[in-house]
């Protein structure tokens, strides 16, 4: 629905306008009345910063001799099946984990990392882990963390379960997710204290205007206090404007 919910906040944007240049009211009301459109111009100016980070964050290096390759869960379809966009994120990570064997000589380990949602007959990391063993992945090298229930989890139990695996020693790792999503992560990696960059899998075209929408409203909430701040700002600006050419 939130494409729907931006179409209307513009439709109500525009109507604002109109409505306020009908009503043709006194000047040192300007300020209070350009209010909305003031807002809506910084969110959009943060929106256009997003969606520059999340199409620079793609191109983020890989050289192929990561350790320990995340990858993040997602729903299962009627409970026990693989989506398309999780089968996407598994089998990304299959094939950059085939590379590091090749470059290296040594299979990394992969962490399948989702918990198991109300609606779910068996944990996400069960069902991938079971994707990627029919896919050709050695077992042996497949870790469950079948716990978490959001990606700040996804990334603070791996990075335990990692810890544990290598007694705190020196180790390199990579996170799996689609596209739209590895610069939200990314961010949520770094909250977790885990020193891992994404790698994004590919999305059908209909479903990431929608999905950039749900992940630029994540990262508003995660920077919550510093928007909310600055929206203040300009509200009050607005308002001492017009006590000015009032008094």
């Amino acid at each position: 629905m939130l494409t729907l919910f931006l179409g209307f906040a513009l439709i109500g944007l525009w109507i604002y306008q109109k409505f306020t240049h009908w009503l043709h009211l006194p000047p040192y009301l300007a300020p209070i009345l350009g209010l909305a459109p003031t807002i809506a111009t910084y969110l959009t100016i943060v929106m256009l910063s997003f969606i520059i980070n999340v199409f620079l964050y793609q191109f983020y290096p890989k050289n192929h001799r990561e350790n320990y390759l995340i990858v993040l869960g997602a729903g299962l379809i009627n409970g026990t099946k693989i989506s398309t966009l999780l089968a996407n994120r598994i089998n990304t990570a299959i094939k950059y984990a085939k590379k590091v064997k090749k470059k290296t000589g040594n299979w990394p380990k992969i962490i399948m990392s989702g918990g198991q949602g109300p609606d779910e007959e068996l944990p996400e990391a069960a069902a991938m882990a079971e994707y990627a063993i029919k896919a050709g992945i050695p077992r042996e090298i497949i870790i469950l963390e079948n716990q978490s229930t959001t990606t700040l989890e996804n990334m603070t139990f791996s990075k335990k379960i990692i810890e544990k695996d290598t007694k705190n020693k020196p180790y390199t790792c990579k996170f799996f997710s689609n596209n739209y999503h590895i610069f939200r992560a990314a961010l949520l990696a770094k909250k977790a204290k885990l020193n891992a960059n994404g790698v994004g899998a590919p999305t059908r075209l209909y479903y990431l205007p929608n999905a950039l929408l749900r992940e630029f409203a994540g990262i508003f909430v995660l920077n919550k206090k510093r928007h909310i701040i600055t929206i203040s700002l300009i509200t009050l600006i607005g308002i001492l404007s017009v006590l000015f050419k009032l008094f």
